[in-house]
């Protein structure tokens, strides 16, 4: 693989796990919003818990491309 070629294909794994990134810390405050909320109510606990699981679906994805981008990091540098 030309050098050209693998730091377009690191760039681009780079730029998805940085835009997730910014998604998860989107959901974090998201949830943080929602859990500091009063007057106290159900329908507001359910809006959290609703938050937690978004949240929580996020941080899987920040973590599969995470890893992604670190595999390419280890294979460029490392050759493994």
């Amino acid at each position: 693989m030309s050098d050209e070629v693998e730091t377009a294909e690191l760039d681009k794994l780079q730029a998805a796990y940085v835009a997730a990134v910014e998604r998860w810390i989107e959901a974090i405050k998201a949830e943080r919003d929602l859990v500091a909320v009063t007057p106290h109510s159900v329908a507001k606990v359910d809006d959290w818990e609703a938050a937690h699981f978004r949240e929580d679906d996020i941080r899987e994805e920040v973590l599969e491309l995470k890893k992604n981008y670190e595999d390419a990091l280890r294979e460029k540098f490392f050759g493994f």
